[in-house]
């Protein structure tokens, strides 16, 4: 792994700590991208092609995410995260939501990311952004999608 990008300083929804993540030797340009800016360069794509959004949707399924969220974000045991009624104010920008995902949440949600919890067979960076590029296209709460106009940090 690489040194930490300091451009986007990610911090843990736990208990506002630095989320110690790296760029790493195998991430992809988009995940480099994020780690740079905090700007998700898949949640556009996501928004404007649908089938392209499968690939989150893919994520989502694999990582057993429509355990607690359902199928689609709508919520099932846990909260829905495709509506405007954030568990955590932070969730209305990718970055909120990342951070949430990678480091969990003191309200259940467990830690995601393999860098944060140590263990390599979770998920990288840019599975994380694919899973939320989904949910912003799932979106069905109303007003602004602020997301669609995030600008690096």
């Amino acid at each position: 792994m690489s040194q930490a990008n300091a451009a986007c300083n990610l911090v843990s929804t736990k208990d506002n700590s630095p989320l110690k993540i790296t760029v790493a030797d195998d991430d992809t340009p988009e995940a480099k991208q994020f780690l740079a800016t905090c700007v998700n360069p898949y949640t556009k794509l996501y928004a404007t092609d649908p089938a392209k959004a499968k690939q989150g949707k893919a994520k989502f399924g694999l990582y057993s995410c429509t355990t607690c969220h359902g199928p689609n974000g709508d919520g099932q045991v846990a909260v829905p995260i495709t509506d405007d009624r954030w568990q955590y104010a932070k969730h209305i920008t990718d970055k909120g939501m990342f951070e949430t995902i990678a480091g969990g949440s003191n309200g259940g949600m467990a830690t995601w990311h393999k860098q944060v919890s140590g263990n390599p067979d979770l998920v990288s960076t840019d599975e994380i952004l694919k899973i939320i590029g989904f949910l912003r296209s799932q979106y069905k709460g109303g007003g602004d999608k602020p997301w669609l106009d995030e600008k690096p940090q």
